[in-house]
Order: C-alpha cells, then sequence, then structure tokens
C-alpha cells in the first residue's frame, strides 16, 4: 500500500436487489466516511461516490454509491477497499497514528535492539493490537497498542519500542528473546 494514500473502508456483501452494500468504515468518526471525496480501489482505478448512508451499528452502514443501481452492481463492490489522498485528510495529532504509517516500523525491545517488524494493525473490539512480524523467522506475535505495551512510536525514525504486558506466556522464541533483552 502506498503511504500517501489511507484505507478509510472496505465495503462488503450487496443489500437488497436496489444496488445498496454494507460499507465498513475505519474512519475515527465513522459517519465521516460519507462525506470523503476522491474515494477509490486500491490500484486507484475506480472512482467512488457515497450517495447516502443508512447506519447499521458501529462502525457498519449501508451506503447507496453512484452509479450503482443493480445488486449484481453491488456484488462487484464486495471486499473492495476504499482509500483517500493522505492531503484528503487531516493531520495526525499527537499520540493518534494513521495505519499506515505503522506498517513497516522496526520494532525495538527496551533495550533498543531489533526484533521484528509491526506487519499488521488489527482491531477485534477491544481496541487495536500490533501484529509484529519476527527478524529471522515467520513467528508473529501481537501485543496491544497501548501506552504501557508500546512506549514509544518514532514515526520519523522508523520505529516503536515494545514492552509486552506480564500476561504475554507463549512469545515465540526469537521474539521472547528479543522482548526480554536476552540475545
Amino acid at each position: 500500500m502506498q503511504k500517501d494514500r489511507i484505507l478509510v473502508g472496505q465495503f462488503g456483501a450487496a443489500h437488497g436487489v436496489k444496488g445498496e452494500v454494507r460499507l465498513k468504515s475505519f474512519t475515527q468518526d465513522p459517519a465521516a466516511i460519507g462525506g470523503y471525496k476522491g474515494l477509490a480501489d486500491a490500484g486507484d482505478t475506480r472512482r467512488f461516490e457515497i450517495e447516502s448512508l443508512r447506519f447499521v451499528k458501529g462502525d457498519l452502514f449501508v451506503a447507496r454509491v453512484k452509479g450503482v443501481a443493480t445488486r449484481a452492481a453491488a456484488e462487484a463492490l464486495t471486499n473492495v477497499g476504499l482509500f483517500v489522498s493522505r492531503a484528503a485528510l487531516p493531520a495526525a495529532e499527537e499520540e493518534e497514528f494513521y495505519h499506515a504509517d505503522l506498517v513497516g516500523l522496526t520494532v525495538r525491545s527496551e533495550s533498543g535492539d531489533a526484533i521484528g517488524t509491526v506487519s499488521a494493525i488489527l482491531n477485534f473490539g477491544g481496541g487495536d493490537i500490533l501484529e509484529i512480524a519476527s527478524t529471522g523467522s515467520r513467528e508473529t506475535v501481537l501485543l496491544p497498542f497501548t501506552k504501557a505495551a508500546v512506549p514509544v512510536v518514532d514515526i520519523a525514525g522508523g520505529y516503536v519500542t515494545v514492552v509486552p504486558p506480564t500476561e504475554i506466556e507463549a512469545i515465540p522464541p526469537p521474539l521472547c528473546a528479543g522482548l526480554s533483552g536476552e540475545s
């Protein structure tokens, strides 16, 4: 994914027979996605204009999209991500981060050793979670994206510092060694 484009939502399944489609918003204010101009797919080949949103729950909506008038057209949008230019979004506030800025950062232990890379930001409803890919291994570990577990986020420096919670027992060996300060 390009860093100058930010994923702000994703179409889900078609809803009904008149071209409506489910939409999951990834914006801080979920309804704000309806006002974004310049929405496009990942390849920047298709443009979308949301004509209306109907709230379902949380960050889920039923959307009417300009030019989509049939169920078949809505079904063709299933799982299409909606991206917008970074320039169209407000600058991140202090202690706020765009996920696109975090993915790819080096993960360091408290002692400064590089132990992996942020491979994804996940959220299953209980808050953001960093997925960390271990250096030199296929192993990953999930850590809560909290100030306690990730006390330092240095976007300009290209790294985060992590301190795993004591509750984490089964950290894969390559990460475990790095997180505990062992080599």
